[in-house]
């Protein structure tokens, strides 16, 4: 089809090569700046799942917003919308794939995490380290996610990690 319009292009204006006049961009450099690195393993923090209130707060609002231009308050005290170089944040939003207790507008594309703390760190079938790994990079454990790798991308913080954690472990 391209050819065709060129050489129709080319035979109205008398045979001109226009071949350099069509911008093809080389998109090879933009993907492999957007790819991922590889899967990695991280672990948690000592300390990191907290009842401070203040941390407990701050995983709510990740966990509730898009936290960017988009969000609907300021983010409490201690978390930022800008990332290291001045970009605004669009992290968090986990409700649109996630219930949790008192959610409005959950999504039920990922796993229901209502009660999360007794249904699976209490009973023993989960841990604080897994909850970890799923937030940071779930790839290790399903390479096929669709969740966002969001330590691995440097979109949270190991602390913002860790909030969002205590939030989702704690009682609503």
């Amino acid at each position: 089809m391209r050819k065709m319009i060129m050489l129709g292009i080319a035979t109205f204006l008398g045979a001109a090569d226009l071949s350099t006049a069509i911008e093809i961009p080389d998109a090879t450099a933009i993907l492999l700046k957007d790819a991922l690195p590889a899967p990695k393993l991280y672990t948690m923090p000592a300390g990191c799942i907290v009842d401070d209130t203040a941390a407990i707060a701050r995983g709510n609002y990740i966990f509730h917003n898009l936290n960017g231009k988009d969000a609907k308050e300021n983010p409490p005290a201690g978390l930022t919308r800008l990332l290291p170089n001045g970009k605004e944040k669009q992290m968090g939003n986990c409700v649109a794939c996630h219930q949790i207790e008192g959610s409005v507008g959950h999504g039920n594309i990922g796993p229901d995490l209502t009660n999360y703390k007794a249904l699976y760190v209490d009973s023993g079938v989960r841990t604080g380290q897994f909850l970890y790994q799923q937030i940071a990079d779930p790839r290790l454990d399903n390479p096929n996610t669709h969740m966002t790798v969001n330590l691995a991308n440097g979109l949270f913080s190991e602390r913002e990690v860790c909030d969002l954690m205590s939030y989702i472990v704690s009682k609503k």
